[in-house]
This record gives structure tokens, sequence and C-alpha cells, in this order.
């Protein structure tokens, strides 16, 4: 059974920094695209990035800049770099990856950012 595991939310100062990673686990043939979304109180979850499986990152415009996404294939984990973080960005961020044409969710981990 394929899952994903979240970890580095946490909370931060505006301005501040974090790394969020999302590691598969089980067994499966492949993975493809791996990615973010979140969602924060009172809002619609959004797409944040998403990294094609030959490390092709794709960026929502207004986190272009300050957001950077990363996979390593050997450790079936995605990486989140998060820097100059703003108030608005508090949500939560859930990871997801394709793997073997089915779309596989992580719990979510808590992204709070202070003004």
């Amino acid at each position: 059974q394929v899952q994903l595991a979240e970890s580095g939310g946490g909370l931060v100062q505006a301005g501040g920094s974090l790394r969020l990673s999302c590691a598969a686990s089980g067994v499966f043939f492949r993975m493809n695209v791996m990615g973010w979304h979140r969602q924060a109180p009172g809002k619609q979850r959004e797409l944040v990035e998403f990294i094609t499986s030959d490390g092709v990152g794709n960026y929502v415009d207004s986190e272009k800049g300050r957001f950077t996404i990363s996979r390593d294939n050997a450790r079936n984990t995605v990486y989140l770099q998060m820097n100059s973080l703003k108030p608005e960005d508090t949500a939560v961020y859930s990871c997801y990856a394709d793997i073997d044409s089915k779309r596989y969710w992580g719990q979510g981990t808590q992204v709070t950012v202070s003004s």
C-alpha cells in the first residue's frame, strides 16, 4: 500500500523559511508527477507547485521566486523550500504523487506564518 508522509511544517515569522518534505513508501512501479497543494481556512484548496518525473518544476506565479520544488527520486521524496514567507501563506500543505496511474495524497502539514 502506497503512503505519503509529510514533515517540516510549523510556526514561523513573516520573512522566514520552511522546508517541507514528502516521502512515498510502499511498493510501486512508477512515480510520475509530485506536487503540493494548500488550503487556507475558509478558502478552496489551491495548487502550489508540481514537479515532473524528470525534475521540471512548475510554479504558480504568486510563489515564483519564493518557493522552490525539488525531488529526490532515489528517496521517493519531494521537497518544497519556502522562503520570504508571508502571513497569507498560512495553510495546510498537502503533497500528492501520481503513482502507477493513481493519485495519492499525504495527510497534510500545517504552516503558520505570524506577522
